[in-house]
């Protein structure tokens, strides 16, 4: 593949992201691992970012995601920090650490991990909004380069957050 070829971000989902944010006067912080700080990136390279994005952290293991966001350490032991829960887990803590109204949580696997008995890699997700989950699922990717499969996570985050924010925004008004 002809390197010209690769899209690294979402333009149009981090345009909608961006501009939702900003006309509801709302906030927006991130928790990552396996994502590694690109789900940051990306948001930190939406034009006038400063005015919603609050800020994130990369935690990478079970001591980090406990101490600064909370996890359950003992359901985080039986899972290698890898769940919806974790997810959503993470979502709610970043809101609280950053104090922002919305939160993004993604923890999972960017190569097949041969110790989980793993066939492809995967990550779960979570949006969390004013201490609500809206959003959780998981993500799989078939693709074998870790790099690409990270930037695959990072641009459906970017998509589906956009819909949850424009699906919030269509029921502030219909209400």
């Amino acid at each position: 593949m002809d390197t010209q070829d690769v899209v690294l971000i979402d333009e149009e989902a981090l345009t909608q992201l961006r501009t939702a944010l900003i006309n509801q006067n709302q906030t927006l912080a991130v928790a990552e691992s396996v994502t590694a700080g690109l789900l940051q990136t990306a948001i930190a390279s939406a034009k006038d970012a400063s005015q919603f994005f609050q800020g994130g952290i990369t935690a990478y293991n079970l001591g980090q995601k406990a101490r600064h966001l909370h996890i359950n350490p003992i359901h985080a032991e039986t899972c290698n920090c890898v769940s919806e829960k974790i997810a959503e887990d993470m979502a709610l803590g970043v809101c609280n650490l950053f104090s922002s109204d919305w939160g993004i949580g993604i923890t999972g696997y960017a190569t097949v991990e041969r110790t989980v008995n793993m066939k492809q890699p995967f990550a779960y997700y979570a949006i969390a909004y004013k201490n609500r989950i809206r959003d959780s699922g998981s993500l799989r990717h078939k693709e074998d380069q870790p790099a690409l499969i990270q930037y695959y996570y990072v641009n459906e985050i970017l998509q589906r957050f956009a819909a949850t924010i424009g699906e919030k925004s269509k029921s502030v008004k219909n209400d």
